[in-house]
């Protein structure tokens, strides 16, 4: 069984946290210590106060002597040969064991920091070096068993059990350290006696910032004896630099009388750390625990720190899969929901609904809400829309903009405690970098029960702290807070910020386009509406006009001016009709599909000519068709485009007597551009910003009759395609149409 604790002296700890536990001036008297200068003359500048004990001389005397003269001649050589052998660092490296002129044996450990030498010699009773071959079997013999294992208590659980097999320790505990610092015993392995302490936590303050430190440099300490009396250090500074010595890296560092009473208080006389790195931080210790005093020779502390670096790595691994694994499942549901998002047509707010299950899955909550403008939209176990609102305001008010998360939120947002049950937790997002328009995540309340190893708030008295004196179980209830954000949970939060960022912009800039467009048609309909007023107007006031004249000559014998009459009105109405039938092909033009396939442009372009033979008639047409090559387009469309070009070309040629025309084309990676050429009456190019327009002329319907719609018409079929078209010309030199289409069509 283990002792009674015996009664705590007082310590004023009030600075616990400033303790300079680095530079004890002492080391722990299971062995001693001889500083020399790290280079030059290797004479002893250093030594501990009780070396007499160990060896018979005097710690005095032995300043400024060389190693034979104190540990003697063949110990010296020993230490000597070895030195010149290896390199040393900061980390402490085994020399071998030596027989002292006393003939007693020590195992040799040496470090060179702050410019000395530091040599530590621990008591051994064997003659012979240590037996490292110890060390294989026993690192085999986990690796075997920890490979098959892939849950991180499991794991602690063989190193715990292997390390007691290893030292002889009663307990032997692995505990992580959470968040907060405090340490969580994942596993525990025990002789009978020992106190249980397996689930439960031992809070942050019992292990300080400096400590916390000194297990990163450190990776192994060991206390023999917790009721030991230090053997402080002659001189008690360094002598080289006249300041105290660091002692970070050494065996034998005198530890804390606070931390000795600590062990005291928990009824352990001897302990020993293993500190457990991984990602360069401290991720927990092995503690290790005896009720009365144990030495632990150098290569049992060896397996020891062996053993920990394997758990570490395999924490490390085990961490990284699961991370992985945890990572791609939640990218996986932000991938699905930026797929639908994208192929939403409807309003944002309303797409983000329509994923509204997946965006729980996505943040592993209970509730969401989405707040646009004066919209508040939830779902879930969410709090209602007054509260949500609220919320929103101050987390404007408080700068918590882009991505925001706690997972205590009553602490910083007092009216939150209304809602704690379904929202202790929340992770907020802006998406808006101008309007207060937020996603919302909420998880709920998950009451927490926490079983310490003593009380933390343990106090004597009022600005004086002592050592633990209790480490009886204490269970602490905590309210208010939800389970925690994981990183990647937040780190993939801002990725899926901005991508939402990504298609409100998109979608803005859909709206602006159509916006645009929707500008675009409406000053077409205004141009249209005037100018089918106007154009349609004129022939039907031809008709009722000559019926009137018609008419009135119904008894008169002048055949030939009733003939005139009823030409123009015949001439009235077809120019009526075509007006009708080029309006209604324009119309359709903006709303049939499109049917890409391969179209040969030179056959296309010898059809049209065929079907302008008509209008040719008598007139002398020179046409000059180069090399045209194929494209994907709708050739229906793209035949009357062309044969509106065409038409246009014959028509505004007719006033010479030698009409050219040539269709000619060029290509780039993109695009084909063909382009007709005429020589005809051409135009002024001040005004070609109005030549594709709906009823848009540039020349006087005496001259160069037509309704004004077909080149509209180009356009339109040309633009549906993804294409362009323009025109050059030359007042009486003619002009030239060019229009372009994609190579890869998007319809």
């Amino acid at each position: 069984m283990m002792p009674a604790a015996t009664a705590p002296p007082t310590f004023n700890l009030t600075a616990c946290d400033q303790e300079p536990i680095r530079i004890p001036g002492s080391i722990q008297p299971h062995g001693f210590l001889l500083a020399l200068p790290q280079e030059g003359e290797r004479r002893v500048v250093q030594v501990s106060a009780n070396l007499a004990q160990h060896t018979g001389v005097d710690g005095e005397q032995a300043l400024g002597k060389a190693l034979p003269a104190i540990l003697g001649e063949r110990a010296a050589l020993q230490l000597q040969a070895e030195l010149a052998r290896v390199e040393l660092s900061a980390q402490p490296t085994h020399l071998g064991t030596v027989q002292v002129c006393n003939q007693r044996y020590f195992d040799v450990l040496a470090h060179v920091f702050d410019r000395l030498l530091m040599l530590e010699f621990e008591v051994v009773t064997r003659a012979t070096p240590p037996d490292f071959r110890y060390l294989y079997p026993k690192v085999g013999s986990f690796l075997l068993k920890i490979n098959d294992v892939h849950d991180i208590a499991e794991m602690s659980g063989l190193a715990a059990q292997q390390i007691r097999e290893v030292t002889g320790f009663g307990r032997v505990m692995v505990y992580q350290f959470d968040r907060d610092g405090h340490g969580h015993v994942l596993a525990e392995s025990r002789a009978e006696g020992y106190g249980y302490y397996l689930g439960q936590r031992f809070p942050a303050s019992d292990i300080p910032r400096q400590a916390r430190e000194l297990y990163l440099l450190n990776r192994i300490r060991l206390i023999h004896d917790a009721d030991y009396t230090p053997a402080r250090l002659l001189p008690d500074v360094n002598p080289l630099t006249g300041a105290p010595n660091d002692l970070s890296h050494a065996a034998l560092r005198s530890v804390s009388p606070i931390h000795l009473q600590y062990m005291r208080n928990m009824g352990t006389l001897a302990s020993m750390s293993v500190s457990l790195i991984v990602k360069g931080q401290l991720w927990g210790l092995i503690s290790c625990h005896n009720a009365t005093p144990l030495p632990v020779a150098f290569e049992q502390r060896t397996v020891c720190e062996q053993l920990g670096q394997i758990l570490a790595l395999r924490i490390e691994s085990r961490s990284d899969a699961g991370e992985l694994e945890f990572r791609l499942e939640v990218r996986r549901t932000m991938v699905s929901m930026l797929a639908g998002l994208t192929q939403q047509k409807a309003d944002f707010a309303d797409s983000l609904c329509g994923v509204f299950p997946d965006l729980l899955r996505f943040a592993r909550a209970n509730g969401a809400a989405i707040v646009v403008d004066d919209r508040v939209l939830t779902y879930g176990d969410a709090p209602d829309e007054q509260e949500v609102r609220e919320l929103v305001q101050w987390l404007g008010a408080n700068g918590h903009g882009e991505v925001f998360h706690t997972d205590q939120l009553s602490a910083l947002h007092a009216p939150a405690s209304a809602y704690r049950r379904n929202a202790s937790g929340l992770l907020s997002m802006s998406i808006s970098r101008i309007h207060p328009h937020y996603l919302l995540w909420f998880r709920p309340e998950v009451v927490q029960t926490i079983d310490w190893a003593g009380q933390p708030q343990d106090k004597s008295g009022p600005g004086q702290l002592t050592p633990r004196s209790s480490f009886a179980s204490w269970r602490e209830t905590i309210n208010g807070i939800s389970a925690p954000w994981h990183d990647g949970e937040i780190e993939l939060a801002v990725e899926f910020r901005g991508a939402l960022l990504g298609i409100v912009l998109e979608r803005a800039e859909q709206m602006a386009e159509l916006a645009e467009e929707l500008g675009r048609a409406n000053k077409e309909l205004e141009a249209f509406s005037y100018s089918v007023s106007h154009d349609l107007r004129a022939p039907l006031r031809h008709i009722a006009g000559f019926s009137d004249l018609l008419m009135e000559t119904a008894g008169a014998e002048d055949l030939e001016k009733r003939r005139r009459f009823l030409k123009n009105i015949k001439d009235s109405a077809r120019l009526a009709g075509k007006l009708v039938d080029d309006l209604l092909s324009f119309s359709q033009m903006g709303r049939a599909a499109l049917h890409p396939s391969p179209v040969n442009m030179t056959e296309l372009v010898r059809g049209c000519i065929q079907k302008l033979a008509l209008d040719i008639r008598e007139r002398k047409v020179e046409w000059d068709i180069g090399v045209l090559p194929s494209v994907k387009a709708d050739p229906t469309f793209v035949q009357l485009a062309l044969y509106n070009l065409l038409s246009n070309a014959v028509k505004f040629t007719s006033h010479k007597e030698v009409a050219r025309i040539a269709i000619s084309a060029t290509e780039n990676t993109q695009e084909v551009v063909f382009h007709v050429a005429d020589n005809g009456a051409g135009f002024n190019m001040e005004y070609v910003h109005k030549l594709f327009g709906v009823f848009q002329r540039l020349h006087r319907m005496e001259d160069f009759p037509g309704t004004g719609i077909g080149l509209a018409n180009v356009r339109r079929i040309i633009e549906r395609h993804g294409g362009r078209v323009w025109a050059e010309s030359t007042p009486g030199a003619g002009a030239t149409f060019s229009f372009s289409i994609p190579k890869d069509i998007v319809t």
